[in-house]
């Protein structure tokens, strides 16, 4: 074959391979809300390691937990405005996991290793903190491949995992360190679980008074409050799946 001809081969099979970020018309007012929603996903990415930095080199977990929160934030705002501007995209998708498994698979059990060593037993805590990061691997890459349910997540999203664990930095729960060390194995292992848990959309449509009483316990008591309202989400995808197993074909 000619060397002209085989230049010219591999540049139409470079082209063919050669797949855009930004599916679509090609603007620049696309562009930049591509970037826009990108740097929300990297941010929630930056903040992840800053918080494993902070918890790690100065210990104090409180600044480390309060990225984590931001986090938390930075990843809802990146696929509300994905969707919002018309910019969503498989690239998009993908650095959103990649950015999920650092700031909520990995920064989110080092702070609560930072924050539970040397009240808990190392032989259980690090098992417990390992178990969060690898079931949030399995978990997302579990989202990633599945079909998508508009109204529940199978299992508790990494996303939920990593907020209740930092709140529960935050704010401390006068529990027991083991107990607080079998919440967190508890949380990994609800992730990976097969149970359908409610999303924000339709818990916020339940009856008034419902979402009034923890609004009235975190008056009288916010940390016992949070405990309860953590172990009635859990409890509510098992009750979902018997209630949807019973149900008549």
């Amino acid at each position: 074959m000619p060397a002209s001809a085989s230049a010219s081969a591999l540049a139409e099979e470079g082209q063919s391979l050669s797949i855009p970020l930004l599916p679509g018309e090609p603007t620049i007012a696309r562009r930049i809300r591509f970037a826009l929603v990108n740097a929300c996903t990297i941010s929630s990415l930056m903040l992840g390691l800053s918080a494993i930095f902070i918890a790690i080199n100065h210990g104090d977990v409180r600044v480390a937990a309060s990225l984590l929160i931001a986090c938390v934030v930075f990843d809802g705002l990146d696929g509300f405005l994905a969707r919002r501007l018309g910019v969503a995209s498989p690239f998009g998708a993908q650095m959103d996991s990649l950015a999920d498994m650092c700031s909520f698979g990995l920064a989110a059990p080092v702070v609560v290793y930072a924050w539970l060593n040397g009240s808990a037993p190392s032989l259980v805590l690090v098992p417990a903190c390992a178990l969060v990061a690898a079931c949030a691997a399995i978990r997302l890459a579990r989202f990633n491949v599945s079909p998508k349910d508009g109204r529940f997540f199978c299992g508790v999203p990494t996303t939920m995992c990593a907020a209740v664990l930092a709140l529960g930095t935050l704010i401390a729960p006068e529990m027991p360190p083991v107990i607080r060390v079998a919440g967190v194995a508890l949380l990994g292992l609800a992730m990976v679980s097969s149970f359908p848990y409610a999303k924000l959309a339709r818990l916020v449509k339940l009856p008034p008074w419902l979402l009034v009483l923890p609004v009235i316990g975190a008056l009288v008591d916010y940390r016992v409050t949070f405990v309860v309202v953590v172990l009635a989400y859990l409890v509510s995808g098992p009750v979902l799946w018997l209630r949807q197993r019973n149900q008549p074909a």
